[in-house]
């Protein structure tokens, strides 16, 4: 029980108030020995209601330890201007592709969007498609309807040969022995 009650004690007494974040969340740290070896603790008070989300990501990396200093006002200051920067530079493209699509909407004669949502532009999409002869198969209609069953067969064993797909049964593994191709 005494025991306990230094800890206590200790936790109240040693502690060091590092910080203090916009929303009012205060950090805190202590050195502890555990087992003969000194280790700082670290925490966070929350205000009012204890909300992990309403932590910075700087001073979520100081409580894990990936960054030994605590972030200064001045650095989270620099942080929070920097980030507004890039809200509005976002805000800025957005506004100029809106813009740019408008314009290439209104050259091609389509109407300007009313709010609804239609089906994708195939043809456009179809446009964007690289085509190549070795990839266009005619269909079955032009070839006088049905297909030769053999040759069907021969043309997937022609595409089954050419797959970078392993084949094998497993039968001649051998763990431990497998090289990268070179």
């Amino acid at each position: 029980m005494r025991r306990l009650l230094g800890k206590i004690s200790g936790f109240l007494s040693n502690r060091t108030m590092v910080g203090v974040d916009k929303t009012g969340n205060k950090y805190f740290t202590r050195n502890e020995e555990v087992d003969g070896i000194v280790k700082e603790k670290r925490w966070v008070i929350f205000k009012g209601e204890e909300d992990p989300t309403s932590i910075p990501v700087e001073w979520i990396c100081w409580l894990n330890g990936q960054r030994k200093k605590a972030p200064t006002p001045e650095e989270m200051m620099e942080l929070e201007a920097r980030r507004e920067r890039v809200r509005q530079n976002v805000a800025l493209l957005k506004k100029e592709e809106e813009e740019e699509r408008i314009t290439k909407e209104g050259s091609k004669g389509k109407r300007v969007s009313t709010g609804k949502v239609s089906g994708p532009d195939l043809k456009s999409f179809i446009q964007q498609l690289p085509v190549s002869s070795e990839e266009v198969e005619e269909p079955p209609s032009a070839m006088g309807g049905l297909r030769n069953p053999q040759e069907s067969l021969a043309e997937k064993e022609k595409d089954e040969s050419e797959s970078s797909e392993p084949t094998g049964s497993g039968a001649s593994f051998r763990p431990g022995t497998w090289q990268p191709p070179t």
